[in-house]
């Protein structure tokens, strides 16, 4: 290599290196973009009103939560993914991520290769429900009414693909019954549906039913973690009746892919201290949840392993887009 082209490779690589710390040390560099892919009120969105004022004083920009709800949070998720991967625009989404591409895994980015997880908040158990005018008292005697009534009782979600959606399903398919879906345009509806008897059973996170579960307007049956709950120590859980029965809702953070590793890392390090706070343990026990704050590539692995096995649920349950 000659004399001019040494000194032109070793001035190349300063300067590239000198952007690279430039760019590590001024993020963010302008004001963050928090999306989320449901609408105001729901646990997404409280946590990420949450979250950004908190990054914003971590961070020193302004962290603007901006709602995108529709198609079970792809339509969140899609903008997300193509855009600019410097870190000023991130993503809160729950396990509804997983199970919607896994019932719709033809999505308008790639949901695995165009997305890289920043953290992992936190997870709880969810709970199921029934209206009161439905006999049953126990998960028992709702599977025994349900083979007795094939098709004649309906659950209700917040939409086809969420992960309350697939996890009746899959209770379906593990109970050997056929209750019918009846999906809604979010939890509000649902839950109203299911106060006014119209439809029968929902499988929901604890925090969105409590107060009518307190009230006696909603009748509990057992919840979904492989064991009881801290959370509902007086329910049973669903695995007491039907065998392996598992389905915990988590909640994480995304940003696109490519996004420098520097980035994501601050993003992790001071998401992490503020899920340390007795503020943020509060909101998640408000949810029936606990922070559970994973590295990058642990919540990254965890979500493409998510994506497969409820591919695989689908697949073997036959559940098919609706």
């Amino acid at each position: 290599m000659s004399t001019f082209a040494r000194i032109a490779t070793a001035t190349l690589f300063l300067c590239t290196a000198n952007d690279l710390a430039l760019a590590q040390t001024s993020y963010p560099s302008k004001p963050i973009r928090f999306l989320v892919g449901a609408p105001p009120g729901g646990s997404n969105d409280i946590f990420a009103r949450v979250l950004g004022p908190r990054l914003n004083e971590a961070l020193g920009q302004p962290v603007v939560v901006e709602n995108r709800a529709g198609a079970s949070q792809m339509i969140a998720a899609d903008l997300m993914a193509k855009s600019p991967p410097d870190g000023h625009t991130i993503y809160i989404s729950s396990s509804t991520y997983t199970t919607t591409v896994a019932v719709q895994p033809r999505q308008p980015f790639d949901p695995i290769n165009d997305v890289t997880g920043v953290i992992m908040l936190g997870k709880g158990p969810m709970v199921l429900v029934v209206h009161p005018s439905v006999p049953a008292r126990s998960i028992k005697e709702l599977v025994a009414l349900a083979r007795a009534k094939p098709g004649q009782l309906n659950y209700t979600s917040s939409g086809s693909g969420g992960i309350n959606h697939l996890g009746m399903e899959v209770f379906n398919y593990a109970a050997k019954i056929s209750m019918v879906h009846v999906p809604h345009k979010g939890m509000g509806p649902a839950i109203t549906d299911l106060m006014a008897g119209q439809v029968q059973v929902l499988l929901v996170g604890l925090p969105s039913v409590q107060a009518q579960m307190n009230s006696g307007r909603l009748r509990a049956l057992g919840v979904s973690s492989p064991q009881r709950s801290a959370f509902a120590p007086g329910l049973p859980a669903i695995a007491e009746t039907v065998p392996g029965y598992e389905n915990e809702l988590w909640w994480g953070v995304f940003a696109p892919a490519k996004t420098p590793k520097t980035v994501i890392d601050r993003l992790n390090a001071e998401i992490r201290k503020i899920l340390a706070t007795d503020e943020m343990k509060k909101r998640f026990a408000d949810f029936g949840a606990e922070p559970t704050p994973t590295t990058p590539e642990v919540f990254s692995a965890l979500v493409k392993s998510e994506i497969a096995r409820w591919g695989k649920i689908v697949k073997d349950a036959r559940i098919q887009p609706e």
